[in-house]
């Protein structure tokens, strides 16, 4: 049996690692070794950075509602622990946008949260 060779399959797979790599940098998208290279690295960065965005958001949310809370005369803490004993289901995200774009309601729940606060020690 003849020995074979990759022939258009190598051809088409460096095609597409620097069709991949197209707008690096220097030799980076021109040499297929240096595109491989920045191509793994370029995908350990995305997928860390996936991550991290997630905890961005977390973050932000977090930072309006505290804000909104504080408007309101509580603290983060309170309200989400009131919220919790209240037995109200929203999550962070949901809360700031309830902050931003209807007051009247984040309102609604912060008394609901401080109400189900000083309702519990009494309770316990």
């Amino acid at each position: 049996m003849p020995r074979t060779r990759k022939g258009a399959a190598r051809t088409q797979a460096r095609r597409k690692m620097l069709r991949e790599a197209r707008g690096y940098y220097g030799t980076k998208h021109r040499l297929k070794q240096q595109a491989k290279v920045a191509l793994l690295r370029a995908g350990r960065f995305a997928h860390r950075d996936r991550r991290a965005r997630k905890r961005d958001y977390r973050s932000l949310w977090i930072t309006r509602i505290t804000a909104a809370c504080r408007m309101r005369g509580t603290r983060y803490s309170l309200f989400i622990n009131g919220l919790q004993l209240a037995g109200v289901l929203l999550n962070r995200k949901m809360l700031s946008q309830l902050a931003i774009e209807d007051p009247k309601t984040f309102d609604a729940l912060v008394e609901t949260a401080k109400g189900a606060a000083t309702a519990a020690p009494a309770a316990a």
